[in-house]
């Protein structure tokens, strides 16, 4: 899957892309993340990306020439999803993650300051998306969220990929409690049916529990299916 991220902060993402299931997802080959700084786009010896905005107002809006000049430089852009991040947008959530960790091609967009230019919206962004109902300062944590997301998704990547399949969300439900060695611990002990060797009655006992959680913390979920 290969990923292009247009940002006005590439540093941002230089130690995220290099540990943990990001790197080994790269290394594999089963992911390429290529990071375009807008501001080398930008027509003036400052390379200026921002302006005041029309009306008035605080706050900067991005231009909308160097994010053109960047979009424009990618290979099949017109073709590909390009996915911007706002509060704006609809919740991203793993369903919609799954379905994009299939693609061989997607573009993110990272916003900075107060907005970038709505013509850029209207002309060129595919798909809007808030990974919550809070304002961040730009579009890079979103966008490293999501490369994170769709990256432990593509087989491989993991050292067993069912682990993917059983995690929170992507049933609809909330993950079940697990347990590791020791067996007790500040007195407290792993439960009795982990240990019983019988398969059927653990998966019983994780899909109680899933369920048992679901209601008590996000009962919004149990209303989507």
């Amino acid at each position: 899957m290969k990923i292009d991220v247009l940002t006005l902060f590439p540093e941002m993402f230089s130690g995220f892309l290099q540990e943990s299931m990001i790197a080994i997802a790269q290394r594999e080959e089963k992911l390429e993340v290529n990071l375009i700084n807008i501001r080398d786009f930008a027509f003036d010896k400052h390379r200026t990306a921002d302006d005041y905005p029309y009306g008035g107002g605080a706050g900067m809006v991005m231009k909308p020439e160097p994010i053109h000049e960047a979009l424009k430089s990618i290979d099949d852009y017109e073709n590909t999803s390009l996915i911007y991040f706002t509060p704006q947008g609809k919740l991203l959530k793993q369903k919609i993650l799954s379905d994009f960790s299939k693609k061989k091609h997607v573009i993110l967009l990272c916003g900075h300051y107060k907005e970038i230019d709505q013509r850029i919206r209207d002309r060129f962004v595919t798909e809007e998306y808030s990974i919550g109902d809070y304002v961040l300062s730009g579009g890079e944590i979103p966008a490293m969220v999501f490369i994170d997301a769709v990256s432990r998704l593509q087989e491989g990547v993991l050292g067993d990929f069912n682990s993917a399949m059983t995690d929170s969300h992507q049933n609809g439900l909330l993950g079940c409690p697990h347990y590791t060695r020791p067996y007790e611990f500040l007195d407290m002990k792993v439960p009795d049916v982990l240990i019983s060797g019988n398969h059927k009655k653990i998966d019983e006992w994780r899909s109680k529990k899933s369920l048992e959680i679901t209601k008590k913390n996000r009962p919004d979920l149990l209303n989507e299916k």
